[in-house]
């Protein structure tokens, strides 16, 4: 039987097209890697920028020997930046990453820009879950608070992703598919409901623990500790690998269902594997900072202007600008108001309501 695959000759003689086009392959690699190398360095100064901006100000030489040569530092200075300002700093890079790598998948499996990782209502659920434990005032033995309300918010978040499993195999086709718009939908209305759920908890919370719970709601990064960032980092390394092994199926997928199922991608695992990464990292999001929407939005749009639409370049661009949005927001909400830290949650919102007019605005009409 002959070979199907033509053999190569010792020295083939290259067109001047081919070689036209290998080069600009070339040039448009370099130009992405660049990007995200400049995208690395964003986020490393930014997170420099948090440690060192704050009321007890600490010049450079100080904050570099806090940093690599703790026992030589002052011990104020040593206790400033590792108890308060790092983990204060990461927390948002590896919260922001999270959501501009969960907001990349979700807007590609969905086909929708305008959706977000709490799309299919994982941070409505965590905040429902959080405001139990504030309000029952659940202890458990050895455990702390903090971390007691983190894990109701978890399983709160990862119940909403069963129940979304749940009421969209109620509507898959002959062929097992599911339709994005069903997705969306049952998302919504699981919003809905679980922010029903809060605001009944609102209604019958006594006066301190509703002081808490609306703190908690609006998303704040002082809670901020050393396990809960290693938790998070924990989570992005384990879901990054799966994410960028599918990098081409999600390309093709950008194309269409109907293109990606014509050329081998099994469009319902490629969803199902993409929407259950998703809510692992919103909900872990949700479960140590509360709610921050608008970085998941911005990010992959962002990202997408920056390398284009291969998802190789692409999801890691989106980490990498959600972990740069929350950084930089992060601290604008420590200086915005001297002496005050706001919630998080409140800036990420007045950031992001532009850009998502923007968002809005640019689409063409019946899109």
């Amino acid at each position: 039987m002959p070979n199907p695959v033509p053999s190569c000759p010792a020295r083939p003689t290259a067109r001047p097209a081919i070689v036209m086009a290998q080069a600009a392959c070339a040039a448009l690699r370099g130009r992405r890697q660049f990007v995200l190398a400049l995208l690395a360095v964003g986020v490393a100064v930014s997170i420099l920028a948090d440690c060192a901006i704050g009321p007890a100000s600490l010049s450079p030489s100080a904050l570099l020997r806090a940093l690599f040569t703790p026992d030589a530092a002052p011990p104020d200075a040593r206790l400033i930046l590792w108890r308060i300002r790092l983990p204060y700093a990461l927390t948002a890079a590896c919260v922001g990453a999270a959501l501009g790598l969960a907001g990349a998948e979700m807007q590609t499996v969905l086909a929708n820009p305008l959706a977000s990782p709490f799309t299919l209502g994982t941070s409505a659920a965590g905040a429902f879950g959080a405001s139990l434990s504030i309000v029952l005032g659940w202890h458990i033995r050895g455990l702390p608070q903090t971390w007691i309300i983190a894990l109701s918010a978890f399983v709160c978040s990862m119940l909403s992703v069963w129940l979304l499993e749940a009421l969209t195999r109620l509507r898959q086709t002959e062929t097992g598919r599911v339709e994005t718009s069903t997705v969306v939908l049952c998302g919504v209305a699981l919003v809905f409901s679980f922010q029903a759920l809060v605001a009944l908890m609102q209604f019958i919370a006594s006066e301190d623990t509703l002081q808490d719970l609306v703190f908690w709601t609006l998303g704040s990064l002082t809670r901020a500790t050393w396990p809960a960032i290693g938790l998070l980092a924990l989570a992005l390394a384990a879901t990054l690998p799966f994410a960028l092994g599918a990098a081409w199926r999600l390309t093709v997928l950008r194309m269409g269902e109907e293109r990606a199922a014509s050329l081998g991608v099994d469009v319902h695992r490629l969803r199902r594997a993409a929407l259950l990464r998703i809510s692992l990292l919103s909900a872990l999001a949700v479960a140590f900072v509360g709610v921050i929407g608008f970085v998941g939005l911005i990010a992959p749009h962002i990202a997408r202007g920056l390398v284009g639409e291969d998802q190789r370049y692409t999801l890691p661009a989106s980490l990498l600008s959600g972990a740069f949005i929350l950084s930089t927001t992060a601290l604008l909400a420590r200086v915005i108001v001297p002496g005050v830290v706001v919630p998080t949650g409140i800036v990420t919102a007045l950031v992001g309501i532009p850009f998502f007019l923007v968002i809005i605005l640019r689409q063409k009409p019946g899109a």
